[in-house]
Order: C-alpha cells, then structure tokens, then sequence
C-alpha cells in the first residue's frame, strides 16, 4: 500500500495517457502500454518533469501530424494509418530517455545530468517531428542535405529552410520547459543545439544510410536521439 500512496500520482497519469491514447488512436494497443512503460523508466531520472516533456513531444507531434493532414495526404505526405504511432515508434523517440531513467536510478550519482540528456533527447524528437511535418507544409524550396542540390519534399534527407526554423522551435519548446523545472541557465541553450544536431543527424541519415536501406525510420530516430544526448554531454562536460 505504501508504494501505491506515494506513486498513484504517476500510476493515474500513466493510466490515464494510455487509456485516451487508445481511445483516440494516436497509439496503437501495444505502443500505448510501450509508452506507459518507458513513462516509468523516465520518471527515475528528472521525476514528473520526464513525463512532462514526454507529454510535450507526444501532444506537439500529435498536432502538426494533424495540421493540414489534407494537404499533406493530397500529395503523399501523410503518415500511414493517420500517424498513429507504433511500439517501434515509441521506443524509437523515448527509448534513450528511459534507458537514461533507469541508469540515473541505479547510480545516484549521474542524476544531476540525466534531466539534461533526457530534454535533449526530446528536444531532438521534437524538433524532428515539427520540422518534417511543417516543413513539408510551409517550406518554399527544398534541399538535399549531403549535396545542398534542390530535391523532392517529403525524401528522406531532404530539408527547407522553413522546416529547419520550425524544428528549433521544437527544441526551444523543450528547453524552456527543462528551464521552468530545473531554473534558467545556459543549460537550456545546450538543449537547443542538442536537438538541432540531433535533427540535423536525422537527415543526414535519412539522406544517406535510410536510403540505401541500410537502417529503417525507427532506427534513425533513435540515433538521432542518441546524438542529441551525446552532443548535450559534450556541452555540458565543456561549460563546467
């Protein structure tokens, strides 16, 4: 009884995200209790605030998936199944941030920076979401990354100048809210670069190693969640 005092907090709020993630199919059944499962890992790192930017990611790439879906499915842009989301996916996004959790638990010690690279893991997430989905609505004129030679939207590696904005936006949305939580310093600025390397990392995956089928989507979403955290690491070894 003891365990359920102190934690049903976080026991309902679990529940409750993956109750109304399948009520409204943002998840699938098995990516929902996917989620609810990593929600826990990250809770052992920053505590509510690791669910907090969980939610951020999930709810902000829930809205500009949907933003515009019919011009996005118009001239096939849309994810498939209306982006509703899979196991793979979830633990492609937030796997790192869990493993991240369940580390900072086990060594007490690495806490103090496990906030850190999980914001930074979801500010790359984030920034990669909001700048493919928006940008392949807002952008003017598109690019491949490893040529800078004009190109297709919506091909993997293929960015806009709009879309690269719109996804530091995204990491920005992580940062200030790891900055409300854990007070104003230069560690939010290194979240934004973290989520812009990692963002930028994605494409250059996508455009490179993703095209040749070396990795899949949800591989290189992890990756870039991986050069996010390790980016923020460097960073913050170097400011302190």
């Amino acid at each position: 009884m003891s365990v359920f005092h102190d934690y049903w907090p976080l026991i309902i709020i679990i529940s409750a995200g993956i109750l109304l993630s399948i009520l409204f199919k943002k998840l699938t059944v098995p990516a929902a209790f996917t989620g609810g499962a990593l929600s826990v890992c990250i809770f052992m790192g920053p505590g509510y605030w690791g669910i907090v930017m969980m939610t951020v990611f999930f709810l902000t790439g829930v809205i500009v998936t949907s933003w515009k879906l019919d011009i996005k499915q118009r001239n096939g842009l849309a994810e498939i199944n209306k982006g509703r989301r899979t196991a793979g996916q979830v633990f492609a996004n937030a796997g790192l941030p869990a493993i991240i959790g369940i580390i900072a638990w086990c060594c007490p010690a690495c806490k103090i920076d496990a906030p850190l690279l999980i914001a930074a893991c979801f500010a790359s997430a984030t920034a990669d979401t909001v700048s493919s989905e928006l940008g392949n609505v807002y952008g003017s004129l598109y690019y491949n990354i490893l040529t800078l030679k004009r190109s297709v939207r919506g091909l993997n590696g293929v960015v806009s100048a709009e879309g690269v904005l719109l996804g530091i936006g995204g990491s920005l949305l992580i940062a200030l809210i790891y900055n409300a939580a854990f007070g104003w310093s230069f560690n939010g600025a290194i979240i934004i670069v973290a989520g812009t390397a990692g963002n930028f990392a994605d494409s250059v995956l996508g455009a490179s190693l993703e095209r040749k089928n070396y990795l899949n989507n949800d591989a290189v979403n992890f990756l870039n969640t991986c050069i996010a955290a390790l980016t923020a690491f460097l960073l913050y070894s170097c400011n302190r």
